[in-house]
């Protein structure tokens, strides 16, 4: 990735940051495949203290249950990479934070672990407003591991930026 790629990606954290502000909210991210990348963009803006509260890396399932609440029987029935998990993985964030809103990302970045109905480059997204409505949505992006999670923390910040100052209940 390009050091214009990374700029990117962080003056559409500040986008969400301060579209935070102006709603009076916070922000709290669970990241899988990502790890830590989303968080690492929001960070990068000065003042994100004002509006991003925490960020859990649950990169498997041992810690999707340990830090986020994600039950075993859940896992098993949808998988690691499912809208149900990382809607679950949203609100096990909200519930773990005294934030308004979460980002939940959840894929397979590659360059192993795809199958047929799950192919490399599946990457699955849930956006969270607590006491509300959770959004998901699956990607299959194109491109090496890097050019995947790259992609993953553009969905996350882009897929949020139109639903902060929403209420959705």
């Amino acid at each position: 990735m390009s050091s214009d790629q990374q700029a990117m990606l962080e003056t559409l954290a500040a986008a969400v940051g301060r579209q935070l502000l102006l709603a009076g909210e916070r922000l709290v991210t669970a990241e899988s495949c990502t790890g830590g990348w989303l968080a690492q963009c929001i960070t990068a803006v000065a003042g994100s203290s004002g509006w991003f509260d925490r960020g859990f890396i649950s990169y498997s399932n041992a810690a999707k249950s340990e830090l986020l609440g994600l039950g075993g029987d859940m896992l098993a029935a949808h998988g690691a990479v499912s809208e149900a998990t990382a809607a679950a993985m949203a609100r096990g964030a909200l519930a773990r934070s005294p934030a308004d809103w979460a980002v939940a990302i959840t894929g397979i970045a590659g360059p192993d672990g795809g199958t047929l109905e799950k192919p490399v480059g599946t990457v699955c997204f849930a956006w969270a407003q607590a006491d509300a409505q959770v959004f998901t949505a699956t990607r299959r992006f194109q491109g090496d591991r890097r050019a995947v999670r790259a992609q993953s923390v553009e969905c996350a910040l882009g897929g949020l930026l139109p639903r902060i100052g929403r209420r959705s209940a």
